[in-house]
C-alpha cells in the first residue's frame, strides 16, 4: 500500500533535472519590492521510450502562466504571468518538455542545463540569473528504487540519496545566503506521502523522503526568523502511462540474492496492489501542479500540503496511533492476508465520496 511516484529498478535508469522559474507576480503575492527570481529544481524520470510523471508535472507548470494571465485560475492570488527557465541534466531529452510547452516556449518558458548532483553545475546555473538572486526555490528533483531489498545494490541506494536528499540540500545551500541577506524567500520541496509513512518494497525511496521531511522541518524553524518559508508538497500516486509500463517492467525484473518467497510476495501481492492503487486513487500531473502553484501564491505558506484527498485515509492510520503499530499491522494484514479486502478498500476510495482529486482547493 502506498505510492510509487518516483520508483525504479535499475541503478541510473532515471536521473534528475532542474529548472529555474522567474516569477514577476511574486512581488505582489509576498509584498516584495522589485523583480523576483525563483529557482526550480525539477525531478525527471526519463527513459529512451517515454516521458515521465515528473516531466509531466513540470510541463503543466510551464503551461500555467498563460492560464494565469487569462484569469483561468480564478482562485489563485496571482497578478501577472511569470516566466520559467526549465533546466535539464541532459538537454538532448528536452523535446517532450518543449512540445508540451507549445506557444509558451520562448515566451514564458526557456530550457537550459543543470545537474542538481553537481556543485559546479548549480553554481553555473545561478550565475546566469540576473543579479544572482533567487526568491523562490521549488525542488522536485527525484529518482527512486523499488523491489526486494536483497536485490538492490548499495550504489543504487546511494544514487537515490544523492539526488533526492543531497541534491535538494545542495540547492538550498546555494540560494539561502541571498535569501537571508534580503530576509525574504520561499523554499518549496516536492516530497511524497512516503515521507510520512513507510511503504513495503519502497524502503530506500521512503527513507530519502523521510530524510527530506526531517531536514526541512528542522530548517523551517530557523528560517522563520529571516522571513523565509518552507513548504513540503506531498503527492500520493500520480497516474501516467509511464507508471503502467514501469509495473510491467519490474514484474519480470531480476533481483539477485532474493529468496523465492519474498520475490513471490513482490510480484504476486505488491505489484497487483500498486496497479489498483494508481487506478483507484492516482491523480494527474495537472492536479499536483495546481497545488504547487497555490502553495507558491500563499501569503502564509503551509509547512506541509498533501495533494490528494483520496489518499488521506491511508496516511491517517499513522496519525491515529503515534506508536506506528496500527499502521504497520494494518498494512501487513491487508497486503499479505486480505489482499481482496485491500483492493475493495481502494475502490471505495475512488467512489463519489472522495472524487475531489486535489486537496485543498
Amino acid at each position: 500500500m502506498g505510492c510509487m511516484a518516483y520508483t525504479a529498478v535499475r541503478q541510473n535508469v532515471w536521473r534528475e533535472t532542474a529548472a529555474i522559474v522567474y516569477v514577476s507576480w511574486f512581488t505582489r503575492v509576498m509584498n516584495l519590492e522589485g523583480l523576483s527570481w525563483a529557482l526550480w529544481a525539477q525531478g525527471e524520470r526519463l527513459t529512451e521510450e517515454t516521458g515521465t510523471c515528473g516531466l509531466s508535472i513540470w510541463a503543466q507548470l510551464g503551461l500555467l502562466p498563460s492560464r494565469v494571465a487569462s484569469g483561468q485560475l480564478g482562485s489563485y492570488r496571482v497578478a501577472e504571468a511569470y516566466k520559467m527557465v526549465a533546466t535539464m541534466r541532459d538537454l538532448g531529452k528536452k523535446g517532450t518538455l518543449e512540445a508540451a510547452a507549445g506557444e509558451a516556449l520562448g515566451q514564458t518558458l526557456t530550457v537550459a542545463q543543470l545537474d542538481v548532483c553537481s556543485d559546479e553545475s548549480v553554481a553555473q546555473c545561478l550565475s546566469c540569473i540576473q543579479g544572482g538572486e533567487v526568491d523562490v526555490l521549488v525542488n522536485n528533483a527525484g529518482v527512486g528504487l523499488v523491489g526486494p531489498l536483497e536485490g538492490l545494490s548499495l550504489a543504487a541506494m546511494q544514487n537515490v540519496f544523492d539526488t533526492n536528499f543531497f541534491g535538494a540540500v545542495r540547492l538550498v545551500k546555494a540560494v539561502l545566503p541571498g535569501m537571508k541577506r534580503r530576509r525574504q524567500g520561499h523554499i518549496v520541496v516536492v516530497s511524497s506521502v512516503m515521507g510520512l509513512q513507510g511503504v513495503v518494497f519502497n524502503e530506500v525511496y521512503a527513507a530519502s523522503k523521510f530524510a527530506m521531511e526531517g531536514f526541512f522541518e528542522s530548517l523551517a524553524v530557523q528560517l522563520l526568523q529571516f522571513n523565509i518559508f518552507i513548504s513540503l508538497v506531498e503527492p500520493g500516486p500520480v497516474a501516467t502511462e509511464f507508471e503502467g509500463k514501469l509495473l510491467e517492467q519490474v514484474s519480470t525484473a531480476e533481483f539477485p540474492g532474493t529468496d523465492a518467497d519474498t520475490l513471490s510476495y513482490f510480484r504476486d501481492l505488491y505489484l497487483p496492489a500498486s496497479r489498483e492503487l494508481f487506478h483507484s486513487v492516482g491523480q494527474s500531473p495537472q492536479d499536483v501542479a495546481k497545488v504547487i502553484v497555490k502553495v507558491i501564491g500563499s501569503a502564509r505558506p503551509p509547512l506541509r500540503r498533501q495533494t490528494n484527498a483520496r489518499y488521506t485515509p491511508l496516511t491517517a492510520l499513522k496519525a491515529v496511533d503515534p506508536s506506528g503499530s496500527l499502521y504497520v499491522q494494518t498494512s501487513h494484514r491487508l497486503l499479505f492476508r486480505w489482499p481482496r479486502l485491500l483492493n475493495l478498500g481502494l475502490r471505495c476510495l475512488a467512489c463519489s465520496c472522495f472524487r475531489t482529486p486535489v486537496w485543498p482547493r
